[in-house]
């Protein structure tokens, strides 16, 4: 048997393989990891505040690329690449931004 189901554009751009609306999920380890680090630099100065945007930008680079090759949509595999092309760009231009 086969399903006459068609899949539209939407579905693709917008719902994750058990066909569920999926535009945010529950925050994984690297976004966790990139929050607390903005947090942090709010209170930091010097050295600890270069070291907590490393952290910041490492954790949303990796947070981006996974979703990139890996998010269950279009949509977010599309804003993994926008966030990575952010970080990128903003650690090539900006000194100590996350």
């Amino acid at each position: 048997m086969t399903s006459d189901k068609r899949t539209t554009f939407f579905d693709k751009a917008f719902r994750d393989p058990q066909g569920k609306l999926a535009l945010a999920e529950a925050p994984n380890l690297p976004i966790i990891t990139w929050f607390a680090a903005v947090v942090l630099a709010w209170f930091a100065s010097g050295t600890f505040e270069t070291l907590v945007s490393i952290i910041g930008k490492g954790a949303l680079f990796a947070w981006a690329w996974l979703e990139l090759f890996q998010g269950v949509n279009y949509f977010r595999r599309t804003l993994g690449a926008v966030v990575l092309i952010y970080v990128v760009w903003t650690a090539v231009t900006h000194k100590n931004m996350l």
